[in-house]
């Protein structure tokens, strides 16, 4: 129709642009139009003007300041952070009640049943920019599409503070168009696989059967790659679903490095995933370590508690073990990234479990929540951390 009603998907994809440096920007009117550097140790956030000079997330302190010797470095400051989020999800719930949060700072919402008392979509994520900017002070990206994954595109070519709408009989020609490393999925090494077999952009991958593509990267990868190449994604916008674990990741300098100094990463993580969790009031009984080796190669470690627990002790004491049973591999390849996460959450109090002594109970992670809740994350460090950056300062893992 000529009035476009039946071009636009529903689906709204809104990812707030450079989240933590934009906190601070806000918060700080100095640091506006800066590069802004978010963390120490590992770079857990960077402004889009330190973005331009070559700094990326997660990358070292140090090759950070080397690429933008005049950033300005700033500490995390989560308990801001977790407050911007919650007024901005506020935003997308006044705006429809199908909202489907990934992370702290993107979720999809669907808006298809709004068309008579708000408009078409494009009108809807036009609107909801301009809350978010007005009541939150931040910048926002949307995109508007027929499916989730082609949203979640639209909204990253988008950035920053943009919006695109995907037309559903363009979707395929803009989607077609686009380097092959949109693709969900495709990092460095399935890149480098796809790029040594001359296929450079999505449409490149649409081309191909998909038993090829099996061929070449598997059957899980090479079904997926598939699918997402013919913007086949049959995922609704799902509502009142919690996050099945939660967890962080350090990525290491490669090197090598010594126990004590995989220990304090190892013990920062850990300390920072059971304090999210015990703020979210969630407890969890299976406790993952993910490592990644310096030949690329990656290892999972598991172990599931008789009880769920947030108690940081608890949970420092197995990440410390199945951390020690893969030493032989971290001797003989080297060791690239850390992960660590809590899975099987519930919603039931912390039970204290095994090993049990007087600085492990919940008061002791209440008084130290408590202290850090007042006076920042910095505020109390245990023994080890001491003149130490925090290297723990990284995404969570996805869920």
């Amino acid at each position: 129709m000529a009035d476009g009603t039946l071009t636009e998907g529903t689906v709204l994809h809104a990812d707030l642009d450079a989240f933590y440096a934009s906190v601070e920007q806000r918060d700080d009117p100095s640091l506006r139009g800066r590069p802004v550097i978010v963390g120490g140790g590992v770079v857990l956030a960077a402004s889009y003007e330190a973005k331009a000079r070559g700094v990326r997330t997660a990358m070292g302190g140090r090759q950070a300041l080397q690429a933008c010797p005049e950033a300005v470095v700033v500490p995390a400051r989560f308990a801001a952070y977790t407050e911007a989020s919650r007024a901005v999800f506020e935003v997308f719930h006044d705006t429809t009640p199908m909202v489907e949060g990934i992370s702290i700072d993107e979720a999809f919402l669907e808006v298809g049943g709004l068309r008579r008392i708000r408009g078409l979509p494009s009108t809807i994520a036009t609107q909801l920019r301009a809350d978010v900017r007005a009541r939150v002070g931040l910048p926002i990206s949307v995109g508007v599409a027929r499916t989730k994954y082609l949203a979640k595109v639209a909204s990253a070519v988008s950035k920053p503070e943009g919006m695109l709408v995907v037309p559903v009989e363009r979707e395929l020609a803009f989607l077609h168009a686009l380097p092959v490393e949109r693709l969900w999925g495709v990092g460095k090494v399935t890149s480098a696989k796809l790029r040594d077999a001359r296929i450079v952009t999505v449409g490149d991958v649409a081309e191909m059967f998909e038993s090829e593509l099996v061929q070449l990267l598997g059957s899980g990868a090479g079904r997926h790659l598939h699918a997402l190449a013919h913007n086949r994604d049959p995922r609704p916008v799902q509502t009142g679903q919690r996050r099945s674990s939660m967890g962080a990741q350090h990525a290491l300098g490669r090197g090598e490095h010594s126990p004590a100094e995989l220990d304090l990463v190892l013990l920062t993580l850990v300390d920072r995933v059971t304090r999210r969790m015990r703020e979210s009031r969630r407890t969890g009984s299976t406790i993952t370590i993910r490592l990644r080796f310096g030949d690329f190669t990656r290892s999972t470690s598991s172990h599931t508690l008789a009880r769920p627990t947030a108690h940081t002790v608890t949970v420092l004491d197995v990440a410390r073990r199945l951390l020690a049973s893969r030493s032989g591999a971290i001797k003989e390849k080297g060791i690239t990234l850390i992960g660590v996460s809590l899975g099987s959450l519930d919603d039931q109090p912390a039970q204290l479990a095994l090993p049990l002594d007087v600085t492990s109970g919940a008061e002791l992670d209440d008084v130290i929540d408590a202290v850090r809740n007042k006076f920042g994350g910095a505020a109390v460090r245990r023994a080890v951390q001491l003149g130490e950056t925090d290297p723990g300062a990284a995404p969570h893992l996805p869920d």
